[in-house]
């Protein structure tokens, strides 16, 4: 279905004003957002009935390109490499973007496309994972919850860090860190 040219731009104008708000650590409340997108309370509700709906549009990019990784990953020869360059990729998109990590672990999700391709990431998370466990990359008895987990903790820890040019350098320093003991 396509909307019309003026629903498409009232569409594009929300998903920009979300966009700002999450960026500046902002709770999204859609009334706040019809204010500063310039737009009707209901026209925003009709779009995104939730401001869940709201943040998930806005993270899907994100979450897709992350699961193209992971596709990717898949085809790369070396099961260790494969897996670590997933992780890495995790972590610099849960670090780049605040809107992908409050809707990656969320338990449930509002619209069907999100839903999609979490599943679809936690599914490459662990095929990654057993292939370089299979490989002898990676120690066994670890499951893709472990590392998900592992993954979160490691970028809160860097989120702590003031300078925020420094948190992406410190998530590459912890997962060394992590996958120095992971291996076997």
């Amino acid at each position: 279905m396509s909307l019309r040219r003026d629903a498409a731009r009232n569409w594009d104008q929300i998903v920009e004003t979300g966009r700002r708000l999450v960026d500046e650590g902002t709770p999204l409340r859609l009334n706040e957002v019809a204010r500063a997108a310039a737009v009707g309370v209901a026209t925003v509700y009709r779009h995104f009935p939730t401001p869940e709906a709201l943040l998930e549009t806005i993270a899907l990019p994100g979450l897709e390109a992350l699961a193209a990784r992971g596709e990717h990953a898949l085809t790369e020869d070396d099961p260790g490499t494969a897996f670590t360059g997933l992780l890495l990729a995790g972590i610099d998109a849960l670090l780049a973007d605040p809107a992908i990590p409050p809707v990656f672990s969320a338990p449930d999700h509002v619209l069907p496309r999100t839903a999609e391709v979490v599943a679809r990431l936690a599914g490459l998370n662990t095929l990654l994972l057993d292939r370089a466990q299979r490989a002898g990359a990676i120690r066994p008895g670890l499951t893709a919850a472990d590392i998900t987990r592992l993954i979160c903790g490691i970028v809160y820890a860097a989120s702590l860090e003031p300078d925020a040019a420094a948190r992406p350098a410190l998530t590459h320093r912890y997962l060394d860190l992590l996958l120095t003991g992971l291996r076997t």
